[in-house]
């Protein structure tokens, strides 16, 4: 019963992100949300939404086919951050020149499946 859920333009750097979704992969649902609850970066508030997401989605697609689903046997397969779409500014520099500022975004992946 693999379900997924996708969160598009984080306003956040991805490389910044990875860091939280490396420490929820391959986890349990329930330590992984311990895990975002207690981290002191901003990027596990993101990555708890769309896990929550995720979750509900495999909740959804269990009731629909018939089956019932526990919330505490599904285990985080993949959690996986890709770059989003780029804003490109500038900001004012020295001796009336321009210095661009690059502000990125990310694209947030969770897939949740039962434990084997």
């Amino acid at each position: 019963m693999k379900a997924h859920a996708i969160a598009k333009n984080v306003g956040m750097s991805p490389r910044k992100v990875r860091l939280v979704a490396d420490l929820i992969r391959g986890r349990d649902v329930n330590e992984a949300y311990s895990i975002l609850k207690f981290s002191k970066k901003a990027a596990s508030r993101p990555i708890e939404k769309t896990l929550r997401s995720a979750v509900a989605n495999a909740q959804q697609k269990a009731d629909t086919g018939g089956s019932l689903l526990d919330a505490d046997e599904l285990v985080v397969r993949e959690a996986y951050v890709n770059e989003g779409p780029r804003l490109k500014r500038f900001r004012a520099a020295a001796m009336g020149r321009a210095a661009p500022r690059i502000k990125r975004s990310s694209q947030i992946t969770i897939v949740v499946d039962r434990k084997e």
